[in-house]
């Protein structure tokens, strides 16, 4: 990190992380329901679509869907760990989640609930994650520790999976 809790990647970098996100995730993106999921989805995953969430408001479950990720991702990177904020198409970041969104600090960077986009955070080793998809109107979570830390929750917000490990 330069010293800043949330910082653009530079274009190198960008080119290298998205790289390995395709290779390592088969990233397929698309509009097409016959070509979902648009990754291939990690053994630890579960994925649950989002319309069950309200449009407008109320915001209460959109806001409690988005907490449980952060605080999920937050204790899954450890107190000294950052977080690449993947937008496709976009600027992306690297972020120190234990240092943003507090009371004055900078927000996080994108937000677990693709608005639109493709909205990714990934651990720097690729192993933990969220992959939010605009158009299934899905989140996936990955890796076994966020799956614990928050699975229980995202089921009371979202109910019941459709997906388990990419099935």
């Amino acid at each position: 990190m330069t010293g800043e809790p949330v910082a653009v990647l530079s274009e190198d970098e960008h080119r290298r992380v998205w790289g390995r996100f395709y290779e390592e995730f088969d990233f397929r993106p698309s509009m097409s329901p016959f070509k979902w999921p648009a990754i291939k989805e990690p053994s630890a995953s579960v994925t649950w679509s989002l319309d069950s969430l309200p449009d407008g408001e109320p915001y209460e479950p959109s806001d409690h869907l988005v907490g449980a990720v952060k605080r999920g991702l937050t204790s899954c990177v450890g107190p000294q760990g950052t977080l690449f904020a993947l937008d496709w198409q976009h600027t992306s970041y690297r972020f120190a989640p234990h240092e943003v969104g507090g009371p004055g600090q900078q927000r996080w960077p994108l937000s677990a609930y693709p608005d639109g986009d493709y909205y990714i955070y990934l651990s720097e080793d690729f192993r933990t994650g969220s992959f939010g998809h605009p158009w299934e109107h899905s989140i996936c979570l990955f890796g076994e520790e966020l799956l614990e830390a928050v699975s229980t929750e995202i089921d009371k917000v979202l109910g019941p999976p459709i997906r388990r490990p990419g099935k």
